[in-house]
């Protein structure tokens, strides 16, 4: 019986690996029209130009969702994320170091308080 019962989680576990891939695949073409097959099979420089294009759409989210854009979706960043971190799995790229962000450009362009009296 937990023959059985292994088998049954071992399939679980495969279809909602499946499932994942396929909700990338699906999410990926529809966003940026890549196709993940191909991008995963390309040749390196192929898929260093497929990358960039990703981070791109990554960060064009990113300040989507900064400026509480009305198209802003935190699913599709999420997907988007995903599939990057795929394709640099499948092609071995480190990942790349981001420069750390602390002052927000918006809030240093204003001038400072007046000084309470």
């Amino acid at each position: 019986m937990s023959g059985i019962l292994g088998e049954i989680r071992a399939f679980k576990a495969r279809k909602a690996v499946l499932e994942m891939e396929a909700r990338q695949l699906v999410a990926l073409r529809l966003i940026s029209g890549v196709d993940m097959a191909a991008a995963l099979a390309a040749r390196p420089d192929q898929a260093i130009h497929i990358m960039k294009r990703v981070e791109r759409l990554i960060e064009r989210e990113r300040l989507k969702g900064l400026r509480r854009h009305w198209a802003y979706d935190l699913n599709r960043h999420i997907a988007l994320k995903q599939a990057l971190d795929q394709l640099r799995r499948a092609h071995a790229c480190p990942v790349p170091v981001q420069p750390c962000r602390l002052a927000q450009p918006w809030k240093a362009r204003r001038r400072p308080k007046a000084p309470f009296r």
